[in-house]
């Protein structure tokens, strides 16, 4: 009997079990591509020099605080020292006064044996030794104390000049958001402090980072503090859909130090976050803003809103779309 071909083409029903056999085998795929970051690349880069350059500042400013405690202990310490040094020699002084110093030579001709000569030999010599000690310490000692004023005075100047610093990149980021703010944002509650520390340089500064790890949302690459971020936002809850490298575009996703978190459980939609969605948005937005510090956020956007470590928040007019406008996805810019 002849075997009968199939049909071309099929069924309704048997491109809808093929669509969710692919569904099943692939995963989930967003409902829309990743969002454009938003703004122009001015604005970008504006935007990253004022928060790159507010927070080595900040980290300059806490550094040398610290370098000046050290340096306030160490002039008290040596202080309290040169007290006690001071009243040893005054001591020595008031002795030599009293009873007079004789000669050296005079001292050994008293000498009524060689045994006795040569114990009084020594004796001097030690006498010697002990009163130039006690002299030279004290010469050392204010020499530190001085010194140590010297650096403390350095210091306060090195506070002044990095206050100076945030003070200008606090300008020059109200300046750059000048073009899509028209003031001040109310923030959004929520989001525990409660991130593990990305690592720092021993003077409390970011290092230097590049793309150099592999991103676990993309096939392309992101910052080892970026990958931290990630880790640490899933780690405390926020396991939505997120997309970091970005090969173009502009902006901190090309050189993996940003990601886009969905408010939406399934991907990027082309609409505005509401209900569960904007609450779920709301609280990661607060909890990268309230670890900024521990893991090295430059910037968020979400809803309108901008935070800046140097503004706080700020409301953010992207162009009205909700990509533009942050209202369906969470971005944060990393160091």
């Amino acid at each position: 009997m002849r075997t009968v071909p199939p049909r071309r083409g099929s069924s309704p029903l048997t491109a809808l079990a093929v669509a969710v056999a692919v569904a099943v085998l692939l995963g989930a795929v967003p409902a829309h591509a990743e969002p454009g970051e938003g703004g122009t690349e001015k604005l970008r880069n504006a935007l990253t020099a004022a928060a790159k350059a507010h927070i080595d500042a900040t980290a300059k400013l806490k550094n040398s605080k610290r370098r000046q405690g050290e340096l306030a202990t160490e002039l008290k310490t040596v202080e309290a020292r040169l007290t006690d040094l001071t009243a040893q020699v005054g001591e020595v002084a008031a002795q030599s006064y009293r009873l007079g110093r004789l000669t050296p030579m005079a001292t050994l001709l008293e000498s009524t044996s060689p045994d006795e000569f040569l114990n009084r030999a020594m004796n001097l010599d030690v006498m010697a030794q002990r009163d130039g000690r006690k002299v030279r310490e004290l010469t050392e000692g204010r020499e530190a104390a001085k010194n140590a004023k010297i650096a403390i005075d350095s210091e306060v100047r090195e506070q002044e000049k990095q206050l100076d610093v945030l003070a200008k990149n606090k300008k020059a980021a109200e300046v750059a958001l000048a073009a899509v703010s028209s003031g001040g944002g109310s923030g959004f509650g929520g989001g525990s402090a409660s991130a593990a520390s990305a690592p720092r340089n021993s003077d409390g500064s970011w290092p230097s980072e590049s793309c150099s790890v592999n991103d676990p949302t993309t096939s392309g690459c992101i910052s080892p503090r970026t990958l931290h971020m990630l880790k640490q936002s899933q780690a405390d809850g926020f396991k939505r859909h997120v997309s970091c490298y970005r090969s173009g575009g502009g902006g901190e996703h090309p050189k993996g130090k940003a990601c886009d978190f969905s408010a939406a459980p399934g991907g990027f939609e082309n609409v505005s976050a509401t209900g569960g969605d904007k609450t779920y948005g709301d609280q990661l937005a607060a909890y990268l803003k309230n670890n900024a510090s521990r893991l090295g956020v430059m910037y968020v956007i979400w809803y309108r809103q901008i935070w800046m470590p140097n503004t706080g928040w700020r409301s953010y007019n992207g162009g009205g779309s909700p990509a533009g406008d942050h209202t369906n996805h969470v971005h944060v810019s990393m160091y």
